[in-house]
């Protein structure tokens, strides 16, 4: 129950975030005074983490998960995602890439590539971010945010109209919400200021080339 709740959180599919993300704690908190040990219940407590966007205290939960099993393909991406936001950003291709190796038709596959192709454009790498990126919009055609990254990685390569394009379905999507401006979107948590730097070098600046203003 715990992991439910907090995936539904973590897709955006609620709208009592707060109130399911409470409740999942206290349901993960049971479970590891019941099973210390087990894998699961640690799964659930790095998951609640993460909705809360704790993510370096997620991290050592999922390499629990990960040491008692090495093929618990979610939490290999679950660990990534939380290195994209903690900081160390040069693992987390490696970790997705072995979650895709095991799990190449998993349901959430759209959200490994576009993990990889953001780790791309922050390092970057526009063209390899670009590959990502597509397969990401491909993979989830009602996501806003590949569309949104894709209109930064045109921006940086010069393509202004193809960024243009992208900025325009990522603003249909969102329903003109979100991304309006870099001050908007700065509200976002994007990390350790190691990597939110990496993100005004790369992924604001693309932004600002297609053409999102400043306020």
């Amino acid at each position: 129950m715990a992991t439910a709740l907090t995936g539904r959180v973590l897709d955006g599919l609620t709208d009592t975030a707060r109130v399911d993300v409470a409740r999942a704690e206290g349901l993960a908190g049971q479970a590891l005074a019941a099973s210390p040990r087990s894998p699961l219940a640690h799964y659930a407590k790095g998951q609640v983490l993460r909705a809360q966007r704790r993510y370096e205290e997620a991290i050592p939960e999922y390499e629990t998960v990960i040491a008692a099993n090495h093929n618990w393909a979610s939490a290999l991406a679950a660990l990534a995602d939380c290195k994209l936001f903690a900081g160390p950003i040069e693992e987390v291709i490696p970790l997705q890439e072995q979650a895709l190796r095991l799990s190449p038709r998993d349901p959430l596959i759209a959200n490994f590539y576009f993990r990889i192709g953001r780790v791309h454009l922050l390092q970057s790498r526009t063209d390899e971010a670009i590959v990502w990126l597509e397969r990401a919009r491909i993979g989830n055609l009602g996501s806003p945010w590949p569309h949104v990254w894709l209109a930064s990685a045109y921006g940086l390569k010069g393509d202004l109209d193809r960024a243009a394009a992208e900025l325009a379905e990522a603003r249909r999507l969102l329903g003109g919400k979100g991304s309006h401006s870099i001050a908007a979107m700065r509200v976002r948590n994007w990390g350790v200021p190691t990597i939110h730097e990496l993100h005004e070098a790369t992924f604001f600046a693309g932004l600002r080339k297609a053409g999102v203003p400043e306020e």
